[in-house]
């Protein structure tokens, strides 16, 4: 993928529901999730689950997606349980989800 993630500065709004169902379609492997509430208010994230042989190939993984992460200047939630790992997105500035979270997931696919 060739976009960048740009800096998302709070005050801009969240995309819309249509607008998130047709990325929704474009990366391939994750899923909408209602989110957990923050501020007392609900926000969708972008969650994928992977599955690994072992721990290291994990890690290895999660070493690659944070390169990546920090190359855009935007970073998912890891959690790693031994071989498994799960990557969530939103962007936090907003609330909700930006054009950055599904940029991100993109690129993340393209490491597998």
């Amino acid at each position: 993928m060739q976009k960048k993630c740009v800096p998302c500065e709070r005050g801009l709004p969240p995309l819309s529901k249509e607008q998130i169902t047709e990325y929704l379609e474009q990366v391939k492997g994750w899923k909408l999730s209602e989110g957990t509430t923050t501020k007392g208010k609900k926000h969708p994230e972008l969650i994928r689950d992977f599955t690994f042989d072992d721990f290291m190939p994990a890690m290895q993984f999660v070493n690659k997606v944070a390169e990546v992460a920090e190359g855009e200047g935007h970073h998912p939630d890891i959690y790693i349980f031994y071989n498994k790992v799960r990557l969530s997105l939103w962007t936090h500035a907003i609330g909700g989800l930006h054009d950055n979270d599904f940029i991100l997931a993109a690129k993340i696919n393209a490491i597998l």
